[in-house]
C-alpha cells in the first residue's frame, strides 16, 4: 500500500507503556509497526500523539484536530480503555462518543484502523470483572467501525495476551513482548508481509507456588490498585503534565531496529 505517513492516536497502549527503550522512553506497537512501515518507503513519516491516562472526550479534544491537520495516509484509533476502567462507564454513550470520533477520523481521507479491547478472562478477578464491559464497547465498535468502513484489529482473538506474562508489573500495560506480538498482529491485518507469527506460543510456563502468587497479588494491590483508587478519588488525571512524544510527522531515525 501506498503509505507514507502514519498517525498513531489513544492512551498508554498507543504511548508504548511498558514497552521500554535503553534510555526510558517507552517504544509499544505503533514505533514497532512505523518501523517496519518506513522499512521499505523512503518517504515514509510518523507522528504518534498518544498520551498515558487519556479519556475518550480527551483524546478527541487534544488529538483529533493534529491528525485533522497532518492529514496522514494511515491512522490508528484507539480510545475509550481508560473511560472503561473506571468506576462507573455506560458502554452504550461511550459507543455512542467513539462512533461520532471514528467518523470524523474517517474524514480525514486516511485508512483507519482501531482495535477491539483485550480478553481479561485470565486476569486478576478485580480486573476480570471488566470483561463484560469490553466485550459490550467490542461489539458496539466493530459495528463502528463497519459502518465508516475502518479496518479492526482484533486483540479479543489474541491468545497469547490472555497470558498474564504478556503484562506488566501494573495488570494493565503490555510487556515488550506483548507489544511485539500487537505489532505482528496490525501489520498482518493491514496486510503487510511479516516474518513471524504472533500465534506462536509463549515457552510452557514454569510452575508458580500459592504463597508466590499471593504476594504478588498483594504487592500489586499496594503499589497499583490502592494509589489508583485514591488517585481517582481525588480527581487527579493520569495524563496530566505529558506530552505526545512525537507531535509531528517526522522521517524515522535511522537504525532503529524493526520488531
Amino acid at each position: 500500500m501506498a503509505w507514507n505517513s502514519f498517525v498513531a492516536l489513544g492512551d498508554s497502549f498507543t504511548e508504548g507503556l511498558d514497552d521500554w527503550r535503553p534510555d526510558g522512553s517507552p517504544r509499544g506497537w505503533a514505533d514497532r509497526v512505523a518501523e517496519c512501515l518506513g522499512a521499505n518507503r523512503p518517504a515514509f513519516r510518523y507522528a504518534n500523539l498518544a498520551v498515558r491516562g487519556k479519556l475518550l472526550d480527551q483524546i478527541v479534544a487534544d488529538q483529533l484536530p493534529v491528525a485533522e491537520r497532518l492529514r496522514p495516509d494511515l491512522i490508528a484509533f484507539c480510545a475509550g480503555g481508560n473511560d472503561i476502567i473506571r468506576f462507573t462507564c455506560d458502554t452504550d454513550d461511550l459507543a455512542r462518543r467513539f462512533d461520532s470520533a471514528l467518523e470524523r477520523v474517517t474524514a480525514t481521507g486516511a485508512q483507519v484502523f482501531v482495535f477491539t479491547g483485550f480478553d481479561l478472562g485470565r486476569m486478576h478477578p478485580i480486573i476480570r470483572r471488566l470483561r463484560g464491559r469490553v466485550a459490550c464497547y467490542n461489539e458496539l465498535m466493530r459495528a463502528s467501525a463497519e459502518r465508516h468502513g475502518s479496518t479492526v484489529v482484533d486483540l479479543w482473538g489474541m491468545a497469547s495476551l490472555a497470558d498474564p506474562r504478556t503484562w506488566g508489573s501494573d495488570r494493565l500495560h503490555l510487556t515488550a513482548e506483548g507489544h511485539r506480538r500487537v505489532a505482528l498482529r496490525v501489520l498482518e491485518t493491514l496486510g503487510e508481509p511479516v516474518a513471524e507469527d504472533w500465534r506462536a506460543p509463549l515457552p510452557e510456563a514454569q510452575p508458580s507456588p500459592w504463597r508466590h502468587r499471593q504476594r504478588e497479588d498483594l504487592l500489586w494491590m499496594r503499589d497499583f490498585v490502592m494509589p489508583y483508587v485514591r488517585r481517582r478519588l481525588r480527581g487527579d488525571k493520569t495524563g496530566d503534565g505529558f506530552a505526545p512524544k512525537r507531535p509531528e510527522l517526522l522521517p524515522l531515525d535511522g537504525g532503529q531496529p524493526a520488531l
